[in-house]
């Protein structure tokens, strides 16, 4: 996709080709009237005179249209828009939006983090005219793209049970699969086999790919597996897993909402054994 500088002026953008994900913090702003196209057009944020037109960052045209981001410092108000966590904005938005938004917030962030060249400490630039979505350093040509960190996450079954764990970093009474970064020189594979002992101390067996999902919190891409239980007693590390424990479909501790890859696991597990 090819990407470019936003030198544009706002009136020059025609309203109905160009949509803005406009962020505050992790949250979304998006339509709150039911039925209607949840992303405001830049027509609609026109007004806000503190966005400038070198504000706004090019993601991408799709479908013909055009799609910008930019965040703001302060929110503001909307009639008909709203502010939403951007993690709990997947049901509110299609899934068409949904990537595309998590495209946007991916790429600020990693702009955000990436002004100065790492070779010669030079102000970077985003690439012009190029195949492909970069930034580049206009005094030592350095080129670094968007940071992409793979984890994998992972339902691990048991007979009719899954493997569910409550980590540090969940809300109280929150339970979900088990998920960790890969490590460099490490397969995919590799990596479901530690995380699963590292965190629980059981092993597991026949693992299959379920699928992906970007998670841009800030720069993940979460690679969905499952697994069959192999041996072990359940031993959380009291570190990153504060417990574990088997559950079968009929008797699920609260889980993440839907929208997530973590979700549709379990949700595929329920659904493997609604007949059971």
């Amino acid at each position: 996709m090819a990407s470019e500088a936003a030198d544009f002026t706002l009136s020059a953008i025609l309203p109905d080709k160009s949509y803005l994900f406009l962020f505050f913090n992790d949250e979304i702003l998006v339509n709150k009237q039911e039925g209607l196209t949840p992303i405001p057009t830049v027509y609609d944020i026109m007004h806000l005179n503190r966005i400038e037109p070198a504000d706004l960052q090019y993601i991408g045209t799709f479908s013909g249209n055009q799609y910008f981001a930019v965040k703001i410092t302060n929110k503001e108000t909307f009639a008909e828009f709203t502010f939403l966590k951007l993690r709990n904005a997947a049901e509110t938005i299609t899934e068409k939006y949904g990537a595309l938004a998590f495209r946007a917030f991916h790429i600020l962030n990693w702009l955000k983090t990436n002004k100065f060249c790492g070779c010669c400490g030079h102000a970077t630039k985003v690439a012009a005219q190029t195949q492909e979505f970069a930034i580049k350093c206009p005094a030592c040509d350095h080129i670094v793209y968007p940071r992409i960190s793979p984890a994998i996450i992972v339902a691990v079954i048991k007979e009719d049970n899954i493997l569910l764990a409550h980590s540090s970093r969940f809300p109280a009474g929150r339970y979900s699969v088990l998920a960790g970064f890969a490590e460099p020189g490490e397969t995919l594979e590799d990596c479901v086999r530690r995380e699963i002992r590292e965190e629980v101390a059981i092993e597991v067996a026949d693992i299959r790919y379920f699928g992906s999902q970007p998670w841009p919190f800030p720069d993940s891409l979460m690679i969905a597996f499952i697994a069959r239980y192999a041996s072990g007693q359940i031993t959380v590390d009291n570190n990153e897993i504060i417990t574990a424990d088997w559950f079968p479909a009929t008797s699920l501790p609260q889980i993440p909402a839907k929208g997530s890859i973590s979700r549709q696991l379990i949700d595929w597990f329920v659904e493997q054994n609604s007949n059971i």
